[in-house]
């Protein structure tokens, strides 16, 4: 009978990654040719997934995305976050139901579980479902206020106070904000690092008015915020980017334009995703530990389960950190 190995061997890859791709682990970042060679080879050799044998008190836990599976890929902010519930369920043997709110009819295939990882943001109405779906259930960045559900959040507030700490100590004295914005149905939902953003800057007697721009999380939205910015003759010295992607559009509108970076303007994204470190310049950001707020989320989950119980209402708020790199320079 045909193994795991004979078929790594065949399709010259590693044992690891045949096991995860034959389980259809679409969190494993290969390309579609390589799961292809794989599939090929366990078909040729004849391959038979065994069943596994779960134990009667082995956790079963649904995963909501709020973005579809194209939209997840192009914003590894919230791809992170569920790759960090599905290591933790991986290294606990935790069943994972995966449904993404575009799916049709993805509510049906929650069935059964005992534990729902909701990631991104909802509405009252979606809310309220969920919660007769599982009673066990977590919201992973999602702040809800008064606190009626567990939820996990970044530290905005401390994590925008650092940005502008350190833009000051640069001695910049005009700071753009290129943003996103989010949807819960047809209301917009409200990204609390604009607020903070505008709180110091004031604090700081800052000029931020002119250089305030919101659109999509995406590199072509930074490009097209970046290029109104400099079209309008409205460019900062330093620029504070809600994403690496928008950072990284905001990067190339500049050279495009021919302006410097950080020699003209300095910028600073959010997220600390791995292309940052390959940008030119490499860019200085704020880490944000999404990984760690899904892996959290999953673990919370599983301690209720354990002691058969639902999770009590908490907010928890995780820190974020300034990464420095060198798209940001002192001010002359």
């Amino acid at each position: 009978m045909a193994t795991i190995k004979d078929i790594a061997k065949l399709a010259g890859v590693s044992s690891a990654s045949v096991s995860r791709i034959l389980n259809n682990d679409m969190s494993l970042n290969v390309p579609l040719e390589t799961r292809q060679k794989v599939f090929d080879a366990a078909k040729q050799l004849g391959y038979v997934k065994k069943k596994r044998k779960f134990d009667e008190t082995v956790m079963t836990i649904g995963i909501i995305q709020w973005l579809s599976p194209i939209q997840e890929t192009e914003d590894p902010y919230y791809l992170s976050i569920r790759q960090g519930v599905e290591e933790f369920c991986f290294q606990n043997k935790i069943v994972i139901k995966r449904a993404f709110r575009t799916d049709i009819d993805y509510l049906a295939s929650l069935e059964g579980i005992e534990g729902l990882v909701c990631i991104g943001k909802y509405s009252h109405k979606d809310m309220d479902i969920f919660k007769k779906i599982c009673p066990n259930l977590i919201f992973l960045d999602m702040n809800i206020d008064p606190i009626h559900e567990c939820s996990i959040v970044l530290d905005f507030k401390n994590a925008m106070k650092c940005v502008i700490d350190y833009l000051v100590s640069f001695q910049h004295k005009s700071i753009g904000y290129l943003g996103g914005k989010e949807y819960t149905d047809s209301e917009l939902y409200p990204d609390v690092r604009k607020k903070y953003f505008i709180r110091f800057c004031e604090e700081n007697n800052i000029k931020y008015q002119p250089y305030i721009k919101e659109d999509a999380f995406s590199i072509e939205s930074g490009f097209t915020m970046m290029n109104n910015l400099i079209q309008a003759q409205q460019v900062p010295s330093a620029i504070f980017a809600a994403s690496d992607p928008i950072a990284i559009g905001a990067l190339r509108a500049l050279h495009q334009n021919g302006m410097k970076v950080p020699q003209d303007v300095s910028i600073i994204g959010f997220d600390n995703i791995d292309t940052a470190n390959y940008t030119s310049p490499p860019l200085t950001t704020i880490f944000a530990p999404t990984f760690d707020m899904g892996y959290m989320g999953a673990r919370m989950l599983f301690d209720a389960f354990k002691r058969n119980e639902n999770i009590s209402p908490v907010r928890i708020q995780l820190p974020c950190f300034l990464i420095e790199r060198e798209s940001c320079t002192k001010r002359d």
